[in-house]
């Protein structure tokens, strides 16, 4: 179970420029849920992703991981634990490493390493075995530079080295904005299958309504650092993209924005 509790997170404090994001912020999900985060831009979406990651300090409150205090735990030592996919398909990937060398890198995680290691030819099968349910191809070309292949093959690969090793957390940033509708839907599918086999507890930032909807068991809307809707299985499954509409709708009127 991943948990925050009243956090506090402030940009340019004691500043004219303060803003405050989160004030005594509550956020808890449990083992094995798929939460998918919508929401205007400059709610907080990806400032919690980088909180919870520890890409941003914050100011007071705790984040519990399985019931550990993690808040001050460097972030390369949270990704142990938890992996990310960014909105960028370069981030996560070397663009200049051969795809082999990516994948060996992604395996071995946290061990001691080096580029022998990562060429080693007795894994190649099972990085081949690993490629082939894509579709896309991509086990044909372990010899191929990642800044080579395309924005969606990229994302794939991004997507199946943050799952690589054992891992209980897929944070998704945004992870399908770059790629067209083709590609979005094949990259969707393919989150779907490995949050689903691997068991894992899924964290998706999403601006696509249309996603939200679909996939997952969980759907939280935010608005000025706090979740203002939060619905699950059975209401989710009845809500329609008009609904979500409707709802940002209101709070532009509410808040005037």
């Amino acid at each position: 179970m991943l948990e925050l509790k009243n956090i506090r997170k402030v940009y340019n404090e004691n500043t004219i420029n303060e803003k405050i994001l989160f004030q005594d912020f509550n956020f808890q999900v449990e083992k094995g849920e798929f939460v998918s985060i919508v929401g205007t831009h400059g709610t907080g979406k990806t400032s919690l992703l980088n909180i919870i990651c520890g890409s941003i300090p914050i100011e007071g409150g705790t984040i519990l991981l399985d019931g550990n205090p993690i808040e001050k735990l460097a972030e390369y030592k949270r990704y142990e634990n938890i992996g990310r996919v960014f909105q960028d398909p370069s981030v996560g990937t070397s663009p200049s490493m051969t795809l082999l060398e990516n994948l060996s890198m992604a395996e071995n995680k946290g061990k001691s390493w080096n580029l022998t290691r990562a060429v080693n030819k007795d894994r190649i099968d099972y990085y081949k075995s690993l490629l082939i349910p894509l579709g896309l191809h991509l086990e044909d070309q372990l010899e191929t530079p990642v800044g080579r292949l395309s924005g969606g093959q990229r994302q794939a690969i991004s997507l199946l080295m943050s799952s690589m090793t054992d891992v209980d957390y897929l944070i998704l940033d945004e992870h399908t904005a770059a790629l067209d509708p083709k590609t979005a839907a094949v990259i969707m599918d393919l989150t779907e299958k490995i949050v689903k086999e691997k068991g894992l507890t899924a964290i998706m930032v999403t601006h696509n309504l249309r996603h939200a909807i679909r996939y997952g068991n969980r759907l939280v809307m935010m608005h000025e650092g706090e979740a203002i809707m939060d619905i699950k299985n059975e209401e989710k499954e009845q809500i329609e993209v008009d609904h979500l509409l409707n709802k940002f709708y209101e709070i532009s009127i509410e808040y005037g924005n």
